[in-house]
């Protein structure tokens, strides 16, 4: 009786053994692809929300300052009253640096800043909330804001409907103050960040 050669048993079970076909491999290689780019989508999406939420964030406070600004303000300017028909700064108040001579509501009627500025038309993030600039180290990366605009419209509502605006020409004891925040995108456009509103009543002066 004569025994197996072991090496044609070996052989043969070399021979035997499946192996990747070049379609198998690139297949492989598809799959791969096709999921690293589900992952990278769904960091890239991540991320975006994530600078979403930090602008939003941002932009609530930008407005939040604006308006605390603004109804700090009198009313209206000494000896006007509080019907006025017309609306915005003074070609004094005009003249000054920014917004720094703004002293009553109405004066904020129709203003906009992009870059958002402070009252003596600082940048944000570099201003240090008295007129001058804060220490380098302590200021935003040049150019965060170059993208932001801030917004504010002021104008009579109707006094038994605060939600309604009323018509040019006519006027109430009751103003609304509406700041707006927005972002523009350079993919996606312009964006609307933040938008406050409040109603501020006329109190004659005793």
């Amino acid at each position: 009786m004569v025994s197996p050669d072991p090496r044609a048993d070996r052989k043969g079970h070399a021979s035997a053994r499946p192996a990747f076909t070049l379609v198998e491999a690139l297949v492989a290689i598809t799959i791969t692809a096709m999921a690293g780019s589900v992952l990278l989508l769904g960091t890239t999406v991540s991320l975006q929300t994530t600078t979403d939420s930090l602008r939003e964030t941002i932009a609530a406070g930008m407005a939040e300052q604006l308006m605390d600004e603004i109804v700090g303000c009198r009313y209206a300017a000494v000896g006007a009253g509080g019907r006025q028909l017309d609306l915005g700064p003074s070609a004094y108040e005009s003249q000054g640096q920014g917004r720094s001579r703004y002293d009553d509501i109405d004066d904020y009627d129709t203003f906009q800043a992009g870059p958002p500025r402070d009252p003596w038309a600082i940048p944000l993030g570099t201003d240090d909330g008295e007129g001058d600039r804060r220490y380098p180290s302590a200021q935003v990366p040049e150019g965060f804001f170059d993208n932001w605009q801030q917004t504010v419209n002021v104008y009579y509502v109707d006094p038994t409907d605060w939600t309604a605006r009323l018509p040019d020409g006519r006027t109430s004891d009751y103003r609304a103050i509406e700041v707006r925040i927005f972002y523009n995108d350079p993919q996606r456009g312009s964006r609307e960040l933040a938008h406050l509103r409040r109603i501020v009543a006329y109190v004659p002066e005793l």
